[in-house]
């Protein structure tokens, strides 16, 4: 009878392994998620770079790249083993308050939700709204940090730094140039969220249904959900990149103006 009621506990413990105790803090879940978006964008902020500026619109003949692997090997050989990591602080400082608040909405979000769809079952509707409720409060508070980022990350970059790329960009184009791409970061990352969370959590249902302790199962279907979600998004993301750096173009044209300017 031990062994049986030890059994149940153990089957228990792995179906709820995936999810923090129910009576944690909202501390818990913010902490959880600050360390997870600082870890997840620290990670991937080379790959990032690469793509920032390979969304560029009209990017330097220097800067045209056939590939990933090929743009890294070449940003490092000519300028700099450091400069894929461009803009990696303003991106930190953002991740960790963007993705607490995140985390925190989502998980009261889907539970509350999940009472009223499903009577306290996984309701995957739940999950997308939820994600999509939660990605309101992350994209206000990340989208700043990414404008920042975007214009650090780019190929001749006029900013020496985070502080004065904040400086130059609220003197010359004002505070609203941080929310420029809000709505388009809305507009992808809503759907991004809410296809992600349904579509990992059907490959879930299918690959691992009793929900044990299973990496395999995570890693696939977190990679299915994650290219699903950005394969539909991509182009959106594109619209954000040029809205987040197009001021390159407008600051180049005003320094090849003001020369004759001041000569005459």
């Amino acid at each position: 009878m031990s062994q049986t009621q030890s059994k149940d506990e153990d089957d228990g413990s792995d179906g709820d392994y995936e999810s923090l105790p129910p009576h944690v803090s909202v501390a818990t879940h913010m902490t959880a998620g600050a360390v997870a978006g600082i870890l997840e964008h620290t990670v991937m902020y080379p790959v990032d770079s690469v793509k920032t500026r390979m969304q560029s619109l009209q990017p330097d003949p220097n800067a045209q790249y056939k590939g990933v692997y090929e743009a890294l090997k070449r940003i490092i050989r000519t300028e700099g083993i450091f400069r894929p990591l461009r803009g990696l602080n303003i991106t930190m400082l953002g991740a960790g308050p963007a993705h607490a608040l995140y985390f925190a909405c989502y998980e009261r979000a889907k539970r509350s939700l999940s009472d009223v769809i499903q009577n306290g079952g996984n309701s995957h509707i739940a999950n997308g709204i939820a994600g999509s409720v939660a990605t309101v409060l992350h994209d206000a508070v990340m989208n700043p940090a990414e404008v920042i980022k975007q214009r650090m990350q780019m190929y001749n970059s006029p900013y020496r730094g985070l502080w004065d790329c904040v400086q130059t960009v609220t003197r010359t184009e004002g505070m609203g140039a941080f929310y420029r791409s809000y709505s388009t970061q809305l507009t992808m990352n809503i759907p991004f969220q809410a296809v992600h969370f349904i579509t990992y959590e059907l490959m879930q249902e299918q690959l691992n249904p009793h929900r044990h302790y299973h990496p395999g199962s995570h890693i696939l279907s977190g990679a299915a959900a994650g290219a699903v979600s950005a394969a539909i998004t991509t182009p959106l993301d594109v619209c954000k990149t040029l809205l987040n750096t197009q001021e390159n173009v407008g600051t180049q044209l005003h320094e090849h103006q003001r020369p004759p300017i001041r000569n005459g």
